[in-house]
This record gives structure tokens, sequence and C-alpha cells, in this order.
């Protein structure tokens, strides 16, 4: 049976995240970490261009498994050559070893709208089975609302945790939903905040001690670990098709994996729900300081 999980892939072409300690990790290390996620029923990953090498990485891993073939959501760079596209794409298609992009993605609500001639040529691309969804990642709910009336926009990719929840993205999600559109979200872990000790002296820890605290709280009292409590409330979300989930080794993929099958009670949702950060910046890793 196919995982809700997506595998993101960030981390393997770059160093990433506030609570990677290990930095990017080898060739056979990511070779062997496609493997474990696609025997465990994991079936897409999450890639871009600036993702370093990791492209590479994927076409390795493609062409020594033949059988084991990932569908594949990357991104285009911020700035895109309009009369390029079509070049792009299918040096993508080459170098993931695929025969088409499962979501070929805008990396930001901002180079979709600078790039927004683009559209015709992916249309095109979509028509010849070269792309199969196009999508955009975005960070606010101004940007959702904006792709609302954007049919060409098939696949929506956002932010979505235990604090940047239910109560600030709820009714965007059901009404794209309503709309028709796919919908993934990411930073389930808050790129790895959520497992930070609270009496960590880090700026955005210290500034967020409060809510971190009453998770904490929510996992003593559920009797389960972070990462079931972080999964399972994105998983459980009715208007969420997809999680993506970053990891840096074999045993954070297992265990996260192994949490996902985690059933998280309806109660428990409503409480997280109930959590609202004010400082909204807080919750967008590329204004943490």
């Amino acid at each position: 049976m196919e995982n809700k999980l997506i595998l993101g892939t960030v981390q393997f072409g770059l160093d990433y995240g506030i609570n990677n300690t290990t930095g990017k990790l080898g060739r056979n290390q990511v070779l062997e970490l496609f493997k474990i996620a696609y025997d465990q029923g994991i079936r897409t990953l999450d890639t871009a261009e600036v993702y370093g090498n990791a492209h590479e990485t994927i076409g390795d891993f493609h062409k020594k498994n033949g059988y084991s073939k990932f569908k594949i959501i990357t991104k285009f760079p911020h700035f895109i050559r309009n009369n390029s596209i079509n070049e792009i794409v299918l040096d993508y298609i080459k170098q993931l070893a695929v025969n088409s992009i499962e979501v070929l993605m805008f990396h930001s609500f901002e180079s979709f709208k600078t790039n927004y001639k683009a559209l015709d040529s992916l249309v095109e691309l979509k028509s010849k089975g070269y792309v199969n969804n196009i999508g955009v990642s975005v960070y606010t709910n101004d940007h959702l609302k904006q792709l609302l009336n954007e049919d060409l926009i098939t696949v929506i990719q956002l932010p979505f945790n235990m604090l940047d929840n239910f109560n600030l993205r709820g009714d965007l999600l059901s009404q794209l939903k309503k709309k028709g559109k796919l919908i993934h979200t990411r930073s389930a872990f808050l790129q790895g905040l959520f497992f930070k000790n609270t009496n960590d002296k880090t700026p955005i820890v210290q500034k967020l001690k409060t809510e971190l605290e009453i998770l904490n709280q929510i996992i003593i009292e559920s009797n389960c670990s972070k990462e079931e409590l972080a999964l399972s409330y994105c998983l459980h979300q009715e208007n969420i098709d997809n999680v993506i989930i970053g990891v840096d080794s074999v045993f954070q993929l297992n265990a996260n994996i192994k949490a996902a099958s985690y059933i998280i009670r309806q109660d428990v949702i409503k409480v997280i729900n109930n959590i609202k950060v004010k400082d909204l910046d807080l919750l967008n890793p590329s204004l943490w300081k």
C-alpha cells in the first residue's frame, strides 16, 4: 500500500535543518535510504534543482533499481529562462531517470508570479505527458487565497504542523480541496524545532518556549513520542493528501515510518488546533535569526 508520506531530499544535497547535526549525507547512505523508503511504501520524492546534487543521486538510484521508480516532485529555480523551459524539463527527466515529472513546482509564490508566462509551456509539456501536475510552494495564507482561482495549478505545497496549524490554515485548506487541488504539507517537525529541549538557548526555542512546553505536556499525557504526535496530527487532517518528511539517517526514516502509523485522538487534535502563535514570523524558518 502506498504511504501518505513523501520523502524530502533537501538534506541529501545540502546541509539543512536546525536539528541536523550530521550534515549532508553520503551518496551510499542516501541510496540505502531510498531503498528502505520504497520498500516501506513511500513512492514519492520531493526535490529541487537547487538541492545540490539531489537530482543526480535520485537518477543514480533509478538506474540501479529499474523496477523501483519513485514519482518525483521537483521545483524550478526562482528565475526561469522562459525560452528554455522545455529544455530544462527534459534535462530534469534525464537527470532523474524517469519518464515524467509527477509535479513540477514553482519554488515560491514570488517565483510563480515572476515566471507566470512559463505556464503556457508547462501546459504544453503536460499535454505531451512530460509533466503530470503543476504546483506552487507557498508560505502565507495570502498566497493561498491568490491561488484558489488558478485552475492550472493543481498541487499546493505549504507548511503545516502543530504550531502552524488548523487554527491558521484550516479554512483555506477546505477551500483549496473544494477547488479540486492536491495539498502537500511540509515542515511537520518545524525543521526539527519540536525535538529541541525547551531550555535550549537558541533564540527561536526561547521565543516559542511556552507553545513547545504545551506540546511536551500533550505528549506526556498522550503517552506517545514527539514523532508520533507531530506526524499523526498532519496525516489525520482530512484535507491534506500527503505529508513531506525530511530525515538524516536510516534510524530516523524507520522511526518516522513507524510513527506515521500512530492514531491521534480527536480530542488531542482539538487541543492542538487551539494553540495560537501570535507572531507568525516565528513559524517561518527562513526568518529565524
